[in-house]
């Protein structure tokens, strides 16, 4: 969800901001508006989040009285992109309006029965269905917070609500379920938002709502209650991000500067987990005789969380021996899992509010399997349904494509594949002391590939490679699943038809989608299989595909023989590699982004907080 909340300068002013803001066009990106009056006049400007704030503030700073306004932006989920089905949506009188995230599964019968009773609808949302339906109870009952909780009866499916009514021009409600949504607690402003980033220019003291909670707020107060209507206290939580890592810094987008965030995100992530030479997990609570009973470890995530799943398959199978399967959370709960208190359910998400990866999570829990969430934002809803957490410590990520997130997440896998090897006794200890090394490197050998020249170089193939409308990324073993997050890279922002496969599966078929100067991407840092992966690269050759080759710097000399042009990463321990892998593929997918003229920080019909199922 993404939008603003605020108070317009008067009661003029108002309709203005409703009107103007429900016009806002759509373009396919989680983008909010930051409003600021200025003598009557509107001005718009870019502000990243989701449900930002509305600052109604004049030139000079001084905070102006005025009315409860609403609005925000975000992809279409019901109807095309158009003025009629953007947000705000307001009921057939003009009563209620409302701003929502997240999906109505029981809209169409609903909207039915509200046509039979006389509503009308402008647009094709399911979020006008709960304008009116909520606008038909408030007729009924003449009691708002009634005719709410009728409403929330009767609508099945997912949602954070910002509900505003005509009746009560100061005050709003917020209510969620299987969506995420957070207060924030102001000077003489209060905020909604589903994304720490939105507010945190504004405020540190936040409040994660759990399902079924509801808050009825103006500028200056806050009552909270649960799911059962009954009123109860809420204790702040503080934020600690920093405020700089929220901003651009100079950088010319967000996905940049995150990808020059991501070796101080690394060390944020693995110092405080390394201590006299020991991986020390301290808020896992996974002992030994636990761990000597699993049979089985699931990997749960969505998008690039799940292809962090996919290496820790890999990693955590040669360290553990313990079988590992990673699933799509969305498939999860669908696919009858088999678990049991001898089962490790592992859930990624970098937001801990995705909501396919919250329902898996729930569906675990219910299974009677352990549950490991692997977030990064305190208090989310994932961190607080797992039985145990390890938090990334990449700070605010802005940009829709993850990068740093991504990067702590591989790195959360790794010390978990420690940790329980040594708890197992079947990582050998020279192996372990060689991990450990290699992993206290990591940031400064990403670092290393983030050098002006190495950056310059990519761009450079990047620049070679825009005009391609087809990219196929093969690789082996680890680079197999790095293939899979630098071809959604391209997928994300750069609007590239681009597919992943693992080398030894073209010649079952994907070879013959290889023509003339199709593109691919062959990853080969491998050693074992590296001459495997390189007979690979001469049959796309031979059918007339330009090769952008990414390997280590032991073979440089090599797959210069076979590829147009060649990335070099440094070497680690080849359980690690993918940290530095991925790092190349992440600027590379930029700079054809830059090239083709998209705009990277939000790409067209994606959003930070993937909450719709």
């Amino acid at each position: 969800m993404c939008g603003i909340v605020g108070y317009a300068g008067s009661k003029q002013a108002a309709p203005i901001l409703l009107d103007g803001l429900s016009r806002l066009e759509y373009r396919g990106y989680d983008s909010a508006g930051l409003c600021v009056f200025s003598e009557g006049e509107l001005k718009l400007a870019k502000s990243k989040g989701r449900l930002a704030v509305l600052r109604t503030k004049t030139e000079n700073g001084a905070t102006l009285p005025g009315y409860l306004g609403i609005g925000h932006t975000r992809w279409a989920t019901h109807g095309a992109p158009s003025d009629e089905n953007a947000h705000p949506q307001l009921s057939t009188n003009g009563s209620i309006c409302i701003v929502h995230n997240g999906i109505i599964e029981n809209f169409l019968p609903l909207k039915e029965f509200l046509l039979k009773q006389g509503k009308t609808f402008r647009s094709e949302t399911d979020t006008e269905v709960i304008a009116n339906l909520l606008e038909y109870y408030y007729e009924q009952e003449n009691d708002l917070m009634k005719a709410v909780r009728l409403t929330l009866g009767r609508i099945e499916g997912s949602y954070a609500l910002g509900i505003l009514c005509a009746d009560r021009p100061d005050s709003m409600i917020a209510v969620k379920k299987d969506s995420p949504l957070i207060f924030g607690f102001g000077e003489g402003e209060n905020f909604i938002a589903s994304d720490v980033p939105a507010i945190l220019p504004y405020t540190r003291s936040v409040v994660y709502l759990n399902d079924g909670d509801m808050v009825v707020f103006t500028k200056n107060a806050a009552q909270f209650y649960d799911a059962n209507g009954t009123p109860v206290r809420k204790a702040p939580e503080h934020i600690e991000w920093e405020m700089s890592a929220a901003q651009k810094g100079g950088y010319p987008h967000f996905m940049l500067k995150e990808i020059y965030d991501q070796p101080k995100a690394l060390r944020d992530t693995i110092n405080p987990r390394i201590r006299n030479g020991r991986v020390v997990l301290d808020d896992v609570k996974l002992d030994e005789s636990y761990l000597r009973g699993l049979r089985r470890i699931y990997m749960v995530a969505c998008g690039s969380a799940s292809y962090v799943g996919n290496h820790a398959k890999y990693i955590l199978e040669r360290t553990t021996r313990i079988q590992v399967e990673p699933v799509l959370a969305s498939e999860f709960r669908y696919s009858e899992p088999v678990l049991g208190d001898d089962t490790l359910v592992i859930i990624i998400s970098q937001s801990g509010e995705t909501a396919d990866t919250l329902a898996a999570l729930r569906e675990a829990n219910a299974r009677g399997a352990r549950t490991l969430a692997i977030v990064n934002v305190v208090g989310s809803a994932i961190s607080k349904a797992a039985h145990d957490v390890i938090y990334t410590c990449a700070g605010p990520e802005i940009a829709v494509a993850t990068t740093k997130a991504y990067s702590t997440q591989l790195a959360v896998i790794y010390l978990l594949a420690m940790y329980i090897g040594e708890k197992l006794g079947t990582l050998a200890p020279e192996c372990y002391a060689a991990m450990l090394e290699g992993l206290q490197r990591l940031p400064d050998q990403v670092a290393q590939i983030l050098v002006p020249e190495n950056l310059a170089k990519i761009e450079e193939a990047a620049e070679a490679f825009s005009h391609n409308h087809d990219v196929f990324f093969i690789g082996r073993n680890l680079d197999s699943a790095t293939c899979l997050e630098g071809s959604l890279k391209l997928k994300e922002i750069a609007y590239v038809h681009s597919e992943a496969y693992p080398a030894g599966e073209l010649k079952h078929g994907p070879i013959s989608l290889i023509e003339e100067e199709t593109l691919v991407v062959a990853l080969a840092t491998v050693e074992k299989l590296f001459d495997k992966t390189m007979a690979n690269v001469r049959e796309v050759k031979a059918r007339g595909a330009h090769v952008l080759g990414v390997t280590t710097e032991d073979f440089a000399g090599e797959i210069e023989k076979y590829a147009d042009r060649s990335l070099i990463v440094p070497k680690t321990h080849p359980l690690l590699q993918p940290s530095l892998t991925v790092i190349p593929l992440q600027a590379f997918a930029y700079y054809i982004a830059l090239a083709r003229g998209c705009d990277v920080d939000m790409p067209r019909n994606l959003a930070k907080s993937v909450t719709v199922e």
